[in-house]
This record gives structure tokens, C-alpha cells and sequence, in this order.
């Protein structure tokens, strides 16, 4: 089997549990499945960026012309996959929240506070000596999120 085949299966897979899971969530919270609400999550999986949930609505309309969902649908699911941590966000204050599927690996993210850019990154120094100063000071550590602010290389320049 191909690296391609292989890697779509994965990703199939892991779309199907991720499906299972929102369909799990729906029912704990006595809430019916809908296309819409299957679109949203489809679309934060296939997505790479962060995205608002305005530019997550405008990106399902392109993609789903026909598709009626309104932005309160787009919200309400949004703050339902936060509260049970399949989704995660980062806040930019009075711009409001970008969003991230949370299945993703670990990761930071460094944020440009003139364009709103966002880069992630992995440094495994980093986690290393995170985790070594939280079991210096006895602390357990469950999760963390890094979040660096300043200006991309490319505000820089303009």
C-alpha cells in the first residue's frame, strides 16, 4: 500500500472517531446530529488554520453553497466543541476567539498582534524544560499552552 492510501486511510479513521465522538457529545447534551452541524466539524478537520467563527461560516457557504446555516449554529457548535475540549481557541480580546480542531498534536503557536497571523511550532527543548520545572516544583502537569506575542517577519518589513 502507498504512503498516499495509507495516510488517507489514517485520516479516514480518524475522522470517523472524531464523528463518533461529536455524535456522543450531541446525545449527552440532548441535542439532535445535523448536516450542519457535521459540516462544521468537517471543516475545522480539514482546515489548517485558525479560524473565526465568522471565517469558518463564510468558508462552509463557498463550500456548501446550498447549505443553510446561520452563524448562531456556527457559534453554539463552536462553544460546545470548546466546553468539551475537541476544539480549542485562542483569544485575540476585542477581536474575539480563532479556533483549532483539538486532535491535533501538541504544538504553540506564535501570534502576530498587527496582521493576527498565526504560527505554530514544536520545540522539544521547550516541553522538555517545561516539564522538568513543573516536577522541580512538585506540580503535576495535566496540559499547557504556549503563546508568544509579538510581529511576524513580514509586519516587520511593511
Amino acid at each position: 500500500m502507498s504512503d498516499i492510501t495509507t495516510n488517507f486511510n489514517d485520516r479516514t479513521i480518524e475522522y470517523e472517531q472524531l464523528l463518533n465522538d461529536f455524535k456522543v457529545l450531541l446525545k449527552k447534551n440532548a441535542l439532535k446530529f445535523t448536516i450542519q452541524r457535521e459540516v462544521i466539524l468537517e471543516t475545522l478537520y480539514d482546515s489548517d488554520e485558525h479560524l473565526t467563527p465568522e471565517s469558518l461560516h463564510n468558508l462552509i457557504q463557498e463550500k456548501f453553497p446550498d447549505l443553510k446555516i446561520g452563524i448562531a449554529t456556527v457559534y453554539r457548535t463552536l462553544s460546545l466543541l470548546e466546553d468539551s475540549s475537541m476544539v480549542t481557541s485562542l483569544s485575540f480580546g476585542a477581536q474575539g476567539k480563532k479556533y483549532e480542531l483539538g486532535a491535533k498534536d501538541h504544538h504553540d503557536h506564535l501570534i502576530c498582534t498587527e496582521c493576527g497571523s498565526i504560527t505554530e511550532f514544536v520545540d522539544e527543548q521547550i516541553e522538555h524544560r517545561q516539564h522538568k520545572i513543573a516536577d522541580e516544583l512538585g506540580f503535576f502537569m495535566k496540559d499547557h499552552s504556549m503563546q508568544i506575542y509579538g510581529i511576524c517577519k513580514l509586519c516587520q518589513q511593511t
